[in-house]
């Protein structure tokens, strides 16, 4: 048995936000106390006073690149980065090589996460064999291999009539496309916002509307087939009109944004700083006020990184050709904290955004909660912790981020999958081998 004794219980779930301890047993909680912490204990103790205990954070969107692209990321280094950052469970994106579009790299993926992976690994398959655009896969084949969305992430499913048919498939089996939101033709083969920003620097510009228009068509088939669709990386202020729209129509319609499009804006970009290349690319003051304000109502359901990492040499270039996407699993956690000074975020919503969000999306049983019975993924935050984001700190493969040097506030102090320690910055917590 472990014992996490004493701290702050955030649980969105069961609406607890009171200072208590928390069992463990079996890879399961086994309860959770309040008052006295249990006299005479037998087993380990993990003190959590002045720290925060939440459900162990789920990222929904993560660029893994194993199998295929294993210079930039594998399975290892990107749950070790994960579970640095606070997280015990990410779902991978398909855009491997070769694709996740067939049962035997959908296995591949959970049983090399099984051996080596130091967090929750959940493959989501693609859509359309080899990201295509063309041929539907096979969904319920890649599900029972272990996927638990669909997404050909990275690129939209252009063509609307394929869209309609995967969604009318899946409804029966309740599985929910994750959607890249962007019209390529209106994007034009831009490389940042077209606004001020990108005509100064004369950087070819994407309009908010190239997602726009994707999202609108995306949801409108939703509506037409009663399909579960989630937007991915929302930037833009109609971006969030849309699904808060969806959502008033009653739609099952969920939508993710990422700590980029909150915290930064276009103007990063000066310099050329090709780590602030992205896509969508950062956007004006405007859509990052309506990404807060979206965060704020309740409108979007989960934070999400979008951590795709690059080696340094395809970043090294000039920006229009550079690789689009920032490393962001280790900085995705504090940069969310940083809402709480403005006062209308509390630490509930956060937790909800970070972790019960993306599990009820997901359909993950038994994570995103504290609650009795429920697996043992913990994570134990210092909310008060400051420390500085250099290359050391790095535990990627990658380091293209634009918050290298920034000073941050908050921390992952202990992190356990199935009451297992991955990750541990605290006495006490050290990591089970």
């Amino acid at each position: 048995m472990l014992l996490i004794r004493g701290g702050r219980l955030i649980d969105p779930v069961s609406r607890r936000d009171e200072i208590g301890h928390l069992v463990l047993e079996d890879g399961k909680v086994r309860e959770v106390l309040t008052g006295d912490a249990p006299g005479g204990f037998q087993g380990k103790v993990i003190p959590a006073e002045g720290k925060w205990v939440v459900p162990g954070l789920i990222d929904m969107h993560v660029h893994l690149r194993d199998p295929g692209f294993e210079w930039k990321e594998d399975i290892l280094t990107g749950t070790r980065a994960a579970a640095a950052g606070g997280f015990t469970s990410v779902a991978c994106m398909a855009n491997t090589h070769p694709v996740n579009d067939s049962p035997e790299v959908t296995r591949y993926i959970v049983e090399k996460a099984r051996r080596e992976g130091n967090a929750n690994v959940f493959p989501v398959a693609a859509v359309t064999l080899g990201l295509e655009g063309k041929e539907m896969a096979d969904f319920s084949e890649l599900a029972e291999a272990g996927a638990v969305a669909f997404s050909d992430d990275g690129k939209p499913v252009e063509n609307p009539l394929l869209l309609r048919r995967a969604m009318e498939y899946m409804r029966p089996f309740g599985y929910r496309i994750l959607s890249h939101a962007e019209d390529p033709v209106l994007a034009g083969g831009g490389a940042a916002h077209e606004g001020w920003t990108a005509r100064k620097l004369g950087i070819p510009g994407i309009p908010s509307a190239a997602e726009e228009v994707a999202i609108a068509r995306d949801i409108l088939i939703a509506r037409q087939t009663g399909g579960k669709l989630h937007i991915q990386h929302i930037s833009t202020r109609m971006g969030v009109d849309l699904l808060r729209m969806a959502r008033r129509a009653g739609l099952d319609v969920t939508g993710e944004t990422a700590p980029q499009y909150f915290t930064l804006t276009d103007a990063a970009l000066e310099g050329y700083d090709t780590n602030a290349k992205m896509n969508p690319p950062l956007r004006g003051e405007d859509d990052r006020m309506a990404v807060l304000a979206g965060i704020q109502d309740g409108t979007i359901d989960a934070i999400a990184c979008d951590h795709a990492p690059h080696e340094a040499y395809v970043k090294r270039c000039e920006f229009a050709a550079a690789a689009n996407g920032i490393i962001g699993l280790q900085t995705s956690l504090p940069l969310s904290l940083a809402l709480l000074a403005g006062g209308n975020i509390s630490p509930s919503r956060i937790v909800e955004l970070l972790s019960a969000g993306p599990a009820r999306i997901l359909g993950l049983r038994g994570k995103g909660t504290l609650a009795a019975g429920a697996d043992a993924d913990v994570t134990v935050i210092d909310p008060d912790a400051e420390w500085e984001f250099l290359p050391a700190e790095v535990v990627s493969k990658s380091g293209n981020s634009p918050f290298l040097g920034w000073k941050l506030r908050g921390r992952a102090s202990a992190v356990l999958c199935g009451g297992r320690v991955r990750h541990s910055a605290m006495a006490g917590a050290a990591a089970d081998a």
